[in-house]
């Protein structure tokens, strides 16, 4: 994670130059002359990849929002303190997004919107496909592992909650918490047709991963899988 105060966006601003004024040419290089980091001199990104620069600041304060949001709580977001865990100037911040809510907003369903799609890929997988080692008792597993893989990065996870909390004040964000639960919901039936059975599967997952992140040590993924199997059990 970042140190906050390992650098100041703001510092080393040439005289006469505004913080918001200092901002990174076309071309990758701030106006001091260097480059962002991880851009090489052709232009590319380390990935090999090349993207518009507006795309990667984007992302970059996107990813710092969650750490913060791990760290300090929602409460903590603001453009400066954002741009500043992205190492970034103020004004990247302010440029992408209009209003610290809007930041907020955005890093908050980010989070939710991966975790679905990971949800649905899983779903979606055929049951003897490569790596699935057949039938729907391994989406179990699967699902066991993924769900502890992720809980080792608390800040998604914990952004997934505070959406939540913010859409039962907010209604206009219940899509994205709609969509996770039919997510989960896709996946309980591969198991059963049940509905009182796939409506406690939903709220008792959430409930496992919400304790999880209360807990001092994770459960591991075989503790899921068992918890998963409880679930969802063969019928018949």
């Amino acid at each position: 994670m970042n140190d906050p105060e390992a650098y100041d966006p703001d510092a080393d601003v040439p005289d006469g130059c505004e913080p918001e004024e200092y901002e990174p040419a076309v071309d990758g290089r701030w106006s001091d002359g260097q480059r962002s980091e991880g851009q090489r001199s052709d232009g590319q990104w380390s990935d090999g990849q090349h993207r518009p620069e507006g795309q990667l600041q984007r992302q970059a304060l996107l990813e710092a929002a969650l750490r913060i949001i791990e760290r300090d709580g929602a409460a903590g977001i603001t453009h400066r303190t954002v741009a500043r865990e992205a190492q970034l100037p103020t004004s990247a911040a302010t440029s992408a997004f209009e209003s610290p809510d809007v930041l907020l907003t955005a890093a908050l369903t980010s989070a939710m919107e991966l975790e679905t799609e990971r949800l649905r890929q899983l779903t979606a997988a055929p049951a003897d496909g490569a790596g699935t080692a057949g039938g729907h008792g391994d989406k179990r597993r699967m699902l066991a592992r993924l769900t502890a893989g992720a809980l080792a990065d608390r800040g998604p996870q914990l952004a997934e909650f505070e959406l939540c909390l913010l859409a039962a004040r907010r209604p206009e964000l219940r899509s994205h918490t709609r969509r996770w639960s039919e997510a989960l919901a896709d996946f309980a039936r591969l198991h059963t047709q049940d509905p009182l059975r796939v409506a406690l599967f939903i709220r008792a997952y959430e409930g496992l991963r919400l304790q999880a992140l209360l807990a001092d040590e994770s459960p591991a993924a075989e503790e899921f899988e068992a918890m998963l199997w409880e679930l969802l059990p063969d019928e018949g």
